[in-house]
């Protein structure tokens, strides 16, 4: 069996190297591949920075316009973890709406601050400021004792004879 071994084995490797020597002269004869051109690189437009600016809900410091929704803002509730809400009151009464919901004249609630709220409504925004409240909220106190003490006492006050210092 050694014998056979002996005999076999170098004549599978003469095999095999006949194999790929084969092979590879038919890769040579044949005709290359074809050589595939790279295709144009696409030119890159730079994006509308005030679209990208208006997606992410990002002004240009422009006044924005007054809203014309029959809305009125009574408060505003501006939290630090995003959850703000806005009373607003229609014809119907008040509610409470959240960023991103949207009112009954068919705009979006879209940022609550602290003195207005802005809607978007038919692709612009518009501000509908908090409306300052005919009466004051502290009022003055005045008791009836209040006009008595106005008028100046000369009891306790009198001048003091002799030289000032």
């Amino acid at each position: 069996m050694s014998r056979f071994s002996l005999l076999v084995m170098p004549l599978g490797y003469a095999v095999l190297l006949i194999w790929q020597e084969w092979h590879f002269r038919e890769r040579l004869a044949s005709p290359p591949l074809p050589v595939w051109a790279p295709t144009a690189v696409p030119v890159h437009i730079p994006l509308d920075a005030t679209a990208v600016a208006s997606v992410l809900g990002l002004t240009q410091g422009t006044s924005l316009l007054a809203s014309a929704e029959p809305l009125t803002l009574q408060a505003s509730f501006v939290l630090s973890n995003g959850l703000s809400r806005a009373l607003l009151a229609d014809a119907q009464g008040s509610r409470i709406y959240q960023m991103g919901e949207r009112l009954p004249g068919g705009s979006v609630l879209r940022r609550v601050e602290a003195n207005q709220v802005v809607l978007w409504n038919k692709g612009r925004e518009e501000r509908l400021a908090l409306q300052p409240s005919a009466a004051s909220f502290l009022r003055r106190f005045e008791s009836p004792g209040d006009t008595q003490s106005s008028a100046v006492s000369t009891r306790y006050l009198r001048p003091v004879s002799g030289l000032s210092e």
